[in-house]
């Protein structure tokens, strides 16, 4: 399981990252305003891309069982992908001009903030249990990235067969269906991994 979570994280790292590797403004796949605005979105992708790819390797029992290795993999997580790209996620929703957007990646990424200090004090409290708990909330907020490119394509889609979209234009409304899929990305990421957490411990 944990090696499928690793390998479709490179994919969408790469994915995520790709069309801002040359720093042209031009390529972004979102509107930006300005200057600080698209230096805001890179540095946010790129870190997001990080915690991504990081993420399930904390998981991997062979990573774990090495705890110099596990330490370290886990301050790059949160230090270098995690903070960084959270606090620049905020202000790139609120120049998103969309409500919907506002509210729930800055709901978001305040969650990714919080759950990940939880964790790290779990961790120094040597709260091993209540650590690995935290982490895969916060790894489910972190995988917001790969979900929410999964939601907004099925809405697309579901509106076929009930007359809301017509198949040759379905494109013309994603930009619409994308702050619902980032919000619904974020909470059915939540849920499922509450459900692990529950199952775990019952």
């Amino acid at each position: 399981m944990q090696r499928l979570l690793l390998v479709v994280a490179i994919i969408f790292g790469l994915v995520l990252a790709y069309p801002y590797l040359s720093l042209d403004a031009g390529g972004s796949r979102i509107d930006v305003g300005g200057g600080l605005h698209y230096s805001m979105l890179v540095a946010h992708v790129f870190t997001a891309a990080v915690a991504l790819v990081l993420g399930p390797l904390q998981f991997v029992p062979k990573v774990r069982a090495r705890r110099r290795l596990h330490r370290t993999l886990g301050r790059v997580y949160l230090l270098a992908g995690v903070l960084p790209s959270a606090l620049t996620a905020i202000p790139v929703a609120v120049w998103s001009g969309r409500l919907l957007t506002q509210i729930g990646l800055t709901t978001a990424a305040v969650l990714w903030l919080v759950t990940g200090g939880l964790a790290y004090r779990a961790a120094r409290r040597r709260d091993f249990a209540g650590h690995r708990a935290w982490m895969m909330r916060n790894y489910a907020l972190t995988f917001l990235a790969v979900t929410a490119r999964i939601i907004v394509p099925l809405l697309l889609l579901v509106q076929i067969p009930f007359g809301g979209a017509d198949p040759g234009a379905i494109g013309e409304r994603a930009p619409a269906m994308i702050p619902i899929g980032q919000t619904l990305g974020w909470i059915v990421n939540l849920i499922v991994v509450e459900r692990l957490i529950r199952r775990r411990r019952a």
